[in-house]
C-alpha cells in the first residue's frame, strides 16, 4: 500500500526539482553574459548588517551622504525594500588591472584615477546585463524581478558574502579567492524560490596589509570605515573643500582610491578583466595633470563620455587636480593654478589658492596673497579662509 504522505512527498519533489531548474537557469544565464560568479542568498542572512549600518550612521562616519541616513531602514533590510523578496541573486563581474595601480602614485606629474573608473561606467555595463537576465528569467520562473547595481539602497557586500561570492575584508570591500579585491556587483530579487549557495568564511586571519596601507588612516579598526577620512569619498562624494589636514596626503589621487584594495595579498590570484569595456582606456592610464588642469566644463564632458567621472562634475573634479597639483611641487602649473583663481568657481578658485600656497616661495605667496586680497570683497575672501591659507 502507498505510504499516507506520497502525495506531500511528490509536491516537494516538485518543488524542488522547479527551484533546481531555475537555478540552474539564471546561473547559465550569468555566465552566458559574462558574469565570473553568480550564487544565491535569501532576505533575511544579513541581520548583522543593519547592526553595522545604524552604528555607522549614527557615527557620522558618512560624512554628507545624507542618503544613507535617509534610506537606512531599507538599506538596512532586504525585507523592507521588497517584502515579497524571496531570494537575492548577486553577480559578480571581473575587473581587476593589468598592473598594480599603485605605481601611478610615484609620478607626480601623472593624476591617479581609480581603477573601476578608466573607461565605461560599470552600472550602466552591469544594468544592462542583469536586465537581460532578469527578463529571461521572469518568463521562465513567472515570478517578479527587481535588479539592483549600487545605485539602490542595497548592501550588496554583505549579501554577496551571505551568498558565498566571498567575504568582507578588513577594508570592508569583499575579497574572492580567485579575484582578490576586483569584483563588480549587482543583485537581482526575485519573489521566486531558489536554492541557497552557502556563504564564505573569513579569510583574512591576522592580515592588516589593507589597514596599514591606507593614507589617510580611514579604518577605525579592522572591518570599520570612516567615509570622512576615505580619499575616495572625499575625491567623488565629498562636494565642498576638503580638509586641509587631509589635501597633503591624497597625493595624485584625483578620483577615488585603490589603495587598500591593491595591499590585498589575495589580489595575486587575481586576472585582467576579460570585458573590453571594463579595460582601462590607454589616455585614463596616466593622464598629465597639466592637461586635466585645463579642461573647462565642455572639454570635460567630451572626455569623459560614458566614464563615471562625468558624474561629479568638471568643478569638483578640478578641485581634485588642483589638490594634485599642489601635491606635486612641481612650479610648471603655477600660471595655470593662477588663472584658475579666477575660476567661475568658488572650490575651484579656494583650491587654486591652496595649490599656489604650495608651488610658490614664502615670499612669493605672501607677495601674490597681499595684492589678491586687497582687491578681492569679503564674499571672495571666504574663498581663502576655504583655502586654509588665512
Amino acid at each position: 500500500m502507498p505510504e499516507r504522505n506520497a502525495p506531500e512527498q511528490t509536491t516537494e519533489a516538485k518543488e524542488q526539482k522547479r527551484r533546481d531548474t531555475l537555478t540552474a537557469f539564471v546561473k547559465a544565464e550569468a555566465r552566458a553574459l559574462g558574469f565570473e560568479l553568480c550564487r544565491i542568498t535569501r532576505p533575511d542572512t544579513i541581520p548583522e548588517a543593519k547592526v553595522r549600518l545604524d552604528q555607522f550612521v549614527d557615527a557620522k562616519r558618512h560624512g554628507t551622504m545624507a542618503w544613507m541616513e535617509e534610506t537606512r531602514d531599507r538599506r538596512g533590510d532586504p525585507l523592507v525594500l521588497w517584502s515579497e523578496v524571496r531570494s537575492i541573486v548577486v553577480f559578480g563581474l571581473n575587473y581587476g588591472p593589468d598592473e598594480d595601480p599603485r605605481s601611478i602614485l610615484d609620478k607626480p606629474d601623472k593624476a591617479a584615477i581609480s581603477v573601476y573608473a578608466r573607461n565605461r561606467d560599470y552600472h550602466d555595463v552591469i544594468k544592462g546585463r542583469l536586465k537581460e537576465i532578469a527578463t529571461r528569467f521572469a518568463a521562465r520562473a513567472g515570478a517578479d524581478v527587481k535588479v539592483f547595481v549600487d545605485t539602490a539602497p542595497v548592501m550588496e557586500k554583505p549579501l554577496a558574502a551571505a551568498a558565498g561570492l566571498g567575504w568582507q575584508g578588513k577594508h570592508t570591500n569583499l575579497v574572492n579567492r580567485e579575484h582578490g579585491s576586483w569584483l563588480f556587483l549587482g543583485s537581482m530579487f526575485t519573489t521566486a524560490d531558489l536554492n541557497m549557495d552557502a556563504p564564505e568564511p573569513d579569510r583574512c586571519g591576522s592580515c592588516r596589509a589593507c589597514l596599514d596601507a591606507c593614507p589617510t588612516s580611514a579604518f577605525p579598526a579592522p572591518y570599520q570605515i570612516d567615509a570622512r577620512r576615505c580619499i575616495s569619498y572625499l575625491t567623488i562624494e565629498h562636494k565642498g573643500p576638503i580638509d586641509p589636514d587631509l589635501r597633503p596626503l591624497i597625493g595624485n589621487r584625483i578620483y577615488g582610491c585603490d589603495d587598500c584594495l591593491a595591499a590585498c595579498p589575495w589580489n595575486k590570484f587575481a586576472r585582467e578583466a576579460s570585458e573590453a569595456k571594463l579595460q582601462a582606456r590607454e589616455d585614463l592610464k596616466e593622464p598629465s595633470i597639466a592637461f586635466l588642469l585645463g579642461l573647462d566644463d565642455p572639454t570635460f564632458r567630451s572626455f569623459f563620455s560614458g566614464s563615471p567621472v562625468k558624474r561629479i562634475g568638471r568643478d569638483r573634479f578640478v578641485r581634485n587636480v588642483l589638490i594634485a597639483a599642489g601635491n606635486s611641487g612641481d612650479r610648471q602649473y603655477i600660471e595655470r593654478c593662477r588663472a584658475l583663481g579666477h575660476d567661475a568657481s568658488p572650490v575651484v578658485r579656494a583650491m587654486a589658492i591652496w595649490a599656489l600656497s604650495r608651488l610658490m616661495e614664502a615670499g612669493e605667496f605672501a607677495a601674490f596673497a597681499a595684492e589678491r586680497v586687497d582687491e578681492e570683497d569679503s564674499d571672495v575672501l571666504d574663498e581663502w579662509r576655504l583655502a586654509g591659507v588665512m
